[in-house]
């Protein structure tokens, strides 16, 4: 009798005086281009990387961890967005272009605003600027300050492109406007110097398509006159992402906060601070990996300073797989050795199979999430709707699935299908089966030395007894097979008629 009157009373006192858990913070940190082999924990290649290992190892190291697509902005749409980017026709590979997310639509930083949460993004953007003609001269907008987040400190899309210069909440850092910057994607109109007729200015020479201005002596994609004071210096890239990170983390660390940290590294060009050069002894590729790993380790450090590790969720993860030669010459091919970046995955970054898409995929809440290595199927299109829930939101997204229990929570089931994919074409896994459909084209980009999936006809895999591919089975389970196409055309429906017009047979 004693023991229900004290029961009754915790229970009446509780309920009188609610009491609010702090919100936890949140940091997503992610990488461009880090395949599923090249974090040490995974324990499939050879290249280390202690400080990722460290949140590994005291984390979620999810084995089944999926970017919703082979390249870059359409992965980070469909994180922002918790929708499949195959359903906007803008979500592809961007240069130049405007912004590809609907103002009005919601994102990850606007559901976190929503509950009370300050919202910043430290690194690579890449999903447009403007609504029209940029003039980066003058505030850019729509941007990301546009879609939730109440800081940015970006570069527009990437590390090979033009502007060469960082943006902060919508005006260009350090621009002279006596230097006033001009773009150009269509021609050379400025009569610069570029990769293509000048190679002795180079300090690092052009494989394919980058041979435009030269910037630090890198050449780039599009044309650049101007903004000189702006510029920003390559190798010093990595330590400004990590002090602007820290910059806006003590601004408002007496508040809930979600940080986007978005690291440039290992996309090309590959341009390591000399402290780092030669740390790995596979050439700039391996290097800029373990200054991302030591940027990692830092940003941890800093938030134990800062008393701030035991509340603070992090993530980290990629956009998709790996590549090794992506447009410049930079000994990424010769230095290999024996590390494998794709973990015996087939495929890699712009590809249909799985190391396009499958990356390393790590949760992290000290004291909360027990460490674990877990097989369950996740991807970053959850994240949204995942934290919505944790944090007590009712906001949910178009095609992600409340995952909290399986990120932060131990337990629960993850996802049983998912549309994945690369350039415009997409594939189906269903449990632990894929179907690639049929796509003209070549099956193998030449540029880059990479299977992209295309074939005449349909492809089933089966994951659980051969992850590398290697087995087409659709001629042993026709009825597999037609099972899969019948749901993977249930999902899609007419989203992808349009795409299906240009690239299917």
């Amino acid at each position: 009798m004693k023991k229900f009157i004290l029961v009754s009373i915790f229970f009446a006192f509780f309920s009188c005086n609610k009491v609010d858990l702090p919100k936890p913070n949140v940091i997503i940190i992610y990488a461009d281009d880090l395949g599923y082999g090249d974090v040490s924990s995974y324990g499939l290649g050879t290249l280390q990387t202690p400080n990722i290992d460290k949140i590994a190892n005291d984390g979620i190291r999810f084995t089944n961890g999926y970017a919703s697509s082979a390249t870059c902005s359409p992965s980070r749409y469909a994180l922002m967005t918790g929708t499949y980017p195959w359903r906007n026709k803008n979500a592809k590979i961007l240069t130049g272009a405007n912004l590809i997310i609907d103002t009005t639509e919601m994102t990850l930083p606007k559901m976190f605003k929503s509950m009370g949460y300050q919202t910043g993004i430290v690194g690579k953007w890449h999903l447009g600027l403007g609504d029209g003609p940029v003039n980066h001269n003058e505030f850019i907008s729509p941007g990301p300050n546009e879609v939730g987040f109440d800081h940015s400190f970006i570069m527009a899309d990437t590390q090979d492109r033009v502007p060469t210069v960082y943006i902060e909440n919508g005006f260009v850092v350090n621009l002279d406007t006596n230097d006033p910057i001009e773009i150009n994607f269509k021609g050379n109109d400025y009569g610069l110097p570029s990769g293509l007729k000048n190679p002795e200015l180079l300090s690092m020479m052009w494989h394919h398509g980058h041979n435009a201005s030269i910037v630090n002596g890198v050449p780039r994609i599009g044309f650049q006159r101007g903004g000189k004071s702006a510029m920003w210096s390559d190798i010093d890239m990595a330590d400004k992402f990590l002090d602007e990170a820290k910059k806006y983390v003590s601004t408002v660390k007496d508040e809930p906060f979600f940080l986007f940290y978005t690291l440039q590294q290992p996309h090309v060009p590959r341009t390591p601070h000399p402290r780092f050069e030669g740390s790995s002894g596979m050439g700039p590729r391996g290097d800029v990996i373990v200054e991302a790993d030591w940027c990692i380790g830092e940003m941890y450090k800093y938030l134990e300073e800062e008393g701030l590790i035991d509340n603070t969720i992090i993530i980290i993860s990629s956009d998709n797989g790996p590549v090794l030669n992506d447009g410049y010459y930079d000994e990424a091919v010769e230095k290999l050795g024996e590390h494998d970046p794709f973990g015996g995955l087939r495929g890699g970054k712009y590809s249909l199979f799985e190391a396009g898409t499958r990356v390393p995929f790590i949760t992290y809440w000290k004291g909360k999430i027990k460490p674990q290595v877990s097989d369950e199927l996740v991807t970053q299109i959850d994240f949204l709707e995942s934290f919505s829930s944790l944090i007590g939101s009712d906001i949910t997204s178009k095609d992600g699935i409340d995952l909290s229990d399986v990120f932060f929570r131990n337990k629960g089931k993850g996802r049983t299908e998912f549309v994945l994919e690369a350039t415009s074409r997409t594939a189906f896994r269903q449990n632990n089966w894929v179907m690639i459909p049929p796509y003209k084209g070549s099956p193998f980009n030449e540029s880059v030395n990479i299977e992209v999936g295309n074939s005449k006809k349909h492809l089933l895999f089966n994951l659980d007894k051969d992850m590398s591919q290697e087995y087409d089975l659709s001629d042993r389970y026709p009825e597999k097979l037609d099972d899969m196409i019948k749901r993977y055309e249930e999902i899609t429906g007419d989203d992808l008629g349009e795409v299906k017009e240009l690239i299917l047979e």
